[in-house]
């Protein structure tokens, strides 16, 4: 598969483990830890393997093993006392490096057995929470800094939504909360859904009725919920859209729209938050991210 990622720079490697580039630098000319490969213009490159080992050597770092101490371990001593120190106290970190790597080599096993592995300690709210939710913020960091393909993104996105879909359907469901239909949707040209699935997620365990609606869905099609006698909130995630200059005519349009009615809006994301809820005349709640959203219901 061309799109696996087997060759990484320097940057690549400090973006994807959070060490610097100098630090790796250093640790390459004092400890001998990692061994670079060069182009013909001496520019360094390194391997998955060797992006594997930095990662394991910055966790144990990370949880006070010197390097000097690490430099001395053998390949499969890191390994060993990475796992070792996974299973009592990091498993977090060990499970983020895991999707990582799961990530840029396209390795649904590897992703598959992490998290299979997480489920003997976590509920599966607690692995979005705590595992996934970082993840996905480290990937917006690497797509930031241009050190993953939009086919990692994809890849290790649906593996998430798959995960999601699973443990919605186990839940048992039945509407006990009438209070409103929550009706989920993202603004036309907007993609990016794990976050709007999860609370799809949260508010099926809560027992309420929802309609979910997911990507891209121009603001016109609200309108069919205004026909019937449905008391609704509306639940909009913004991570690309609506652009900046467009963001503030967007809620307009749906505070016009609201106005008047029962209904209400709730919008998560840093790109919502740019507007003033005090200018509102209907029923808008604005929260920063998913996880307040959550902990507000």
């Amino acid at each position: 598969m061309n799109n696996i990622k087997t060759v990484f720079t320097i940057k690549d490697l400090e973006n994807i483990s959070g060490v610097k580039a100098h630090t790796i630098r250093i640790w390459e000319k004092r400890y001998n830890l990692l061994e670079p490969n060069r182009t013909d213009t001496n520019i360094r490159y390194y391997s998955a393997d060797s992006l594997l080992k930095l990662l394991n050597v910055a966790l144990l770092n990370k949880h006070n093993f010197k390097i000097s101490k690490i430099a001395e371990m053998s390949e499969e001593q890191i390994l060993s006392n990475t796992r070792e120190l996974a299973f009592k106290f990091a498993a977090n970190d060990e499970a983020i490096n895991a999707f990582k790597m799961s990530m840029f080599q396209f390795d649904k096993v590897l992703f598959n057995s992490t998290y299979d592995k997480l489920l003997h300690k976590k509920t599966f709210r607690q692995i979005f929470k705590e595992v996934f939710i970082p993840f996905l913020n480290h990937i917006g960091l690497l797509w930031q800094t241009k050190t993953l393909m939009p086919a990692h993104e994809h890849f290790i996105s649906n593996l998430i939504i798959q995960k999601i879909q699973l443990n919605t359907e186990k839940l048992e469901y039945s509407a006990t909360n009438e209070d409103y239909t929550y009706v989920l949707f993202l603004p036309d040209g907007e993609i990016h859904e794990i976050g709007l699935m999860y609370l799809n997620f949260e508010l099926v365990l809560r027992g309420c009725q929802t309609i979910y609606l997911g990507q891209s869905l121009p603001l016109d099609n609200l309108n069919y919920f205004f026909e019937g006698e449905l008391k609704v909130c509306f639940i909009t995630s913004m991570t690309i859209q609506p652009s900046d200059d467009k963001i503030e005519h967007y809620f307009n349009e749906i505070d016009e729209i609201l106005k008047g009615t029962d209904n209400k809006l709730i919008a998560v994301g840093k790109k919502a938050m740019t507007v003033s809820e005090n200018t509102f005349k209907s029923n808008i709640e604005i929260y920063p991210s998913l996880i307040d959203m959550v902990d507000s219901l």
